[in-house]
This record gives C-alpha cells, structure tokens and sequence, in this order.
C-alpha cells in the first residue's frame, strides 16, 4: 500500500529520470504545474455540473439533463460556448486594465496551490512561511476585482467592485485571525508542519485534528463562514446581485474573459477548501488507525469533496443577506469571537502543560468552550436586534 501511496511521487520521480540532469529541476517544475492544472481543472468541470445536479434535487426540480447522457457534457458545452462568444470590450473603457484584471484574479489563485501539502511528499513547495505565502498570494484578487470594476466605465460595475473589495477585506480579517490559533500551537507557519502536528491519536483512537478540539471547532466553523464569503458564494454573493447591479464587476465581461472570472471563483473556493483541509481536518491523514492503510492522497480528496458539498448544500439553503447584516456579521460577531479564541487556544495549551485543570479532558473543554459560549450568544443577540430592526413604511396620501 505505500507503493500505492506514493504512485504520484514515483511517477514524477520517474518522468524527471527520463531528461538530462540540467533539464530536471525545470522539467520537475512543468510536470507539476501541469498535475496541479490538470487535476483541478477536472475539479472545476466535474463541480459545476454536479452543483447544478445538486441544487435542482434540493429543489425539486431537473438539473441539466441535455448535453450528454443524463446531461454529464453539459460542461463540455459551456466551455465551448465561452470560447466562441464574442470578446465585447466597451469603447470607453481602459482597454489594458479590463484585459489585465482576469489574469491578476487567475494567476495568483494558481499559485496558492504550490503549498498545499495533498498527500504524503505531495507538496509542490515546502516553505517554511507557507501560510503567510498562501494569504499574501490572495490578497491579489481584491486588486483584480477592483480592476474589473473599474475598467468597464460603468456604474454598476463600480458599485460591485466596492462591494466585493469592502465584502473580501471585511472577511479577509476573521479568516486570517481564524488561522492564527492554529499556528500558535502549531509552532511553525509551514502547512507541512501544521499537518504533522494533527497526526496520530489521542486516547479512545480519536484523531489529533484540531477540528475536535473546542477552540478548533470554533475557529473551523468562522474560517468556513470568511471563506464562504470570501469566495463570493451564496449567502454572501452581494457583489453579483442580479437583481440590484446587474452583474457587479462582471457586467462588462463576455466570452472567454468572464469564464475565467468564472474559473477564478472556483479556483479560489478550491483553494481555501485546500488550506481548511490542512488546517483542521488533518490534512492527509486518516481519521482512524485501522484506515490507514488507503493512501493519503484518497483522504484529502475525500475531506475536500466534503466541504465542497456543503458549501453546495448551502447555497441551496439559505438566502442572500443584505450588505449591513454582512458586515455587521463580520465585524461586530467574527472578529470579536476570533479574538476570544486566541484566549481560548491558549487556556487549552497551558492546562495540558501545566495540568491546571485535574482530572479529565471534559474540563478542558468546558472551561475552553464557556470562554466562546456565552460571550457568542451575547454577541449575536445583539447582532440580531441590530439586523432585526422593524422597518416604517410610509405610503403617500
């Protein structure tokens, strides 16, 4: 099974052997980029056709069910359909900045794989900062939004623009505090490490993810939320608001340029998936001693097509917030939470150090999980009174 495990690592490996020693470390470097493109591009297609399954089941109603045997080539069809529209490119925009602002949205988000470890030695780029990499290399899609807004010469597009870049900074704020506990206890910024630090067990054959831990869970839960957000995803889509701005940034996109808007939004929800995996779930390890024998890769998969179903499930579930409940949400309820955990991860570290608390687990994670409890019902009763403010109608006489 380790063969099995390491099919990928030896193909590579394989592969590289085949050129001159000169060659190698640039043919290395192709054949990774290629897997990486190859294998999420599949992502991409095989998402947007079972998303749409997906929803017209949770909502009575057919999926697409034309193209294809039971509509499986409708991706094939859209594709075809982006490259053979016309590239409509308004008179009076800037022609340079509405041609750059894909590819600044696109290249970036491919980068931020290079340090997503997927499976054991499955890591493209082993950086000792590569958390920090990971954040800095996404902070690029506000630019390129805000680009897109702007390049079209058009209201609405500029008025989406401010809202997404006011939504992804918003967001940016509790998803990174989120992440932070994470590294306190893990000692080291590098995604490796991190995952190392979740493997093995504790007693009862329980995983040491740090998803079932009281600060863990909490700040799994918030990383979830920012990141729905930050991936512009139901219920936080405000920036393609059909029904008050059109499109948002996207109005003045057409053809292959608004499909990699597209690609760019999924490549995105891709990636921070990725990074909650390595964060919380353990990365590539099996959640059970007996099933450790499955490759690790397999288990990355697994956990990643997980949460990418739920985020599915929710945006089949919940309605599009108004743009004050968004922001309220993150900065008078997330943040401050956010900041409570950083209290809490650190209550959890020090009583298992120092055995403050006598006894058992269960008291840990009582005093740990009051810490976040009730200041969180009291921070979203008020954020509830805030965002449930009856409203006067007046009528002319």
């Amino acid at each position: 099974m380790s063969n099995l495990d390491q099919v990928f690592v030896t193909l590579l490996h394989w592969v590289v052997g085949l050129v001159p020693a000169s060659l190698q470390p640039w043919v290395s470097t192709l054949v990774i980029i290629l897997a990486i493109m190859t294998v999420f591009g599949t992502c991409f297609a095989l998402t947007t056709i079972l998303e749409r399954k997906i929803l017209g089941r949770m909502q009575n109603r057919y999926g697409p069910n034309r193209v294809g045997p039971c509509g499986l080539f409708q991706p094939v069809a859209d594709g075809i359909k982006m490259l053979t529209k016309e590239d409509i490119v308004p008179f009076s925009s800037d022609q340079v900045v509405h041609f750059l602002a894909p590819l600044v949205l696109t290249i970036p988000i491919w980068l931020a794989f290079a340090v997503i470890p997927f499976g054991r030695n499955m890591t493209a780029i082993d950086l000792n900062a590569g958390l920090l990499f990971f954040f800095a290399i996404g902070s690029a899609s506000e630019l390129a939004v805000f680009m897109a807004g702007w390049a079209g010469q058009n209201k609405y597009s500029l008025l989406g623009a401010m809202r997404a870049v006011a939504q992804m900074i918003s967001y940016e704020v509790p998803l990174v505090l989120a992440a932070v506990p994470v590294v306190m206890l893990a000692g080291s910024l590098s995604l490796n490490d991190i995952v190392q630090a979740q493997s093995g067990y504790i007693a009862g054959g329980l995983p040491r993810w740090n998803v079932l831990t009281p600060w863990g869970l909490a700040a799994f839960i918030m990383f979830l939320i920012a990141a729905t957000a930050e991936s512009n995803r139901s219920p936080f889509d405000l920036p393609e608001g059909e029904s008050e701005i059109i499109a948002g940034y996207l109005t003045e996109y057409s053809g292959f340029k608004y499909a990699l808007f597209f690609l760019g939004e999924y490549m995105g929800l891709f990636a921070i998936t990725s990074l909650a995996v390595t964060l919380f779930l353990g990365g590539w390890h099996a959640p059970l001693p007996v099933l450790e024998w499955l490759p690790s890769w397999f288990w990355f998969g697994l956990k990643f097509s997980a949460l990418i179903f739920g985020f599915i499930w929710i945006r089949a579930t919940l309605p599009r917030l108004r743009l004050d409940q968004m922001l309220s949400l993150a900065w008078k309820f997330l943040v401050p939470l956010a900041l409570l955990n950083l209290l809490a991860a650190a209550v959890w570290h020090w009583s298992g150090q120092c055995r403050l608390f006598p006894g058992s687990m269960a008291v840990r994670w009582l005093v740990c999980a009051a810490i976040l409890v009730f200041p969180g019902i009291r921070l979203g009763r008020s954020l509830n009174g805030l965002s449930a403010t009856p409203r006067q109608y007046r009528y002319a006489k």
